[in-house]
């Protein structure tokens, strides 16, 4: 248990470093930002305590708060995700699917898993750029910002999980 805390606090801060110092940089067509932080609480295994992925999720969201500028965002949209990740990935897995299942092309195939990703991070770039808008006066190009968003960090996730060590 030791082990999967410092590994995943290790991914926490690679995330939050490549976020702050890269990804906040990258805006694709003046709109499209990828948010690939996301990739770290889509990846929690069926049988991981939810109590523990809201928690990752919230130090996360929090993390990326501080170092992106953006006040209560990523942590609220990221929490949201958190708790909603493990009873969408119960619609994926087989009853009979042993506890320590986790998200991957591997488990669910490239299709299951595409879905998946898309759903999550769909979601999350919807209450992310609603909240930090707060305003839906610019409806246009808040849908620009999702979808492109959304697109460029779910090629992204699936480009990581794809070189990912199986």
């Amino acid at each position: 248990m030791a082990i999967d805390i410092l590994r995943r606090l290790l991914l926490l801060c690679v995330f939050c470093v490549a976020q702050a110092l890269v990804l906040n940089h990258i805006h694709l067509f003046g709109f499209a930002t990828p948010l690939l932080y996301v990739y770290m609480v889509l990846s929690f295994p069926m049988g991981y305590p939810k109590w523990a992925v809201l928690l990752w999720s919230f130090a996360l969201g929090l993390a990326i708060d501080t170092f992106s500028n953006t006040p209560g965002v990523a942590s609220a949209s990221l929490t949201l995700i958190g708790a909603i990740q493990p009873y969408f990935f119960a619609l994926f897995v087989q009853r009979d699917e042993p506890e320590s299942i986790r998200p991957s092309v591997q488990s669910l195939g490239l299709m299951k898993y595409s879905f998946y990703v898309f759903v999550l991070v769909l979601l999350y770039c919807v209450v992310f750029f609603a909240l930090e808008m707060f305003s839906f006066f610019h409806w246009l190009w808040w849908l620009e910002c999702v979808g492109g968003s959304t697109l460029l960090t779910v090629l992204l996730v699936l480009t990581l999980e794809s070189v990912r060590k199986r």
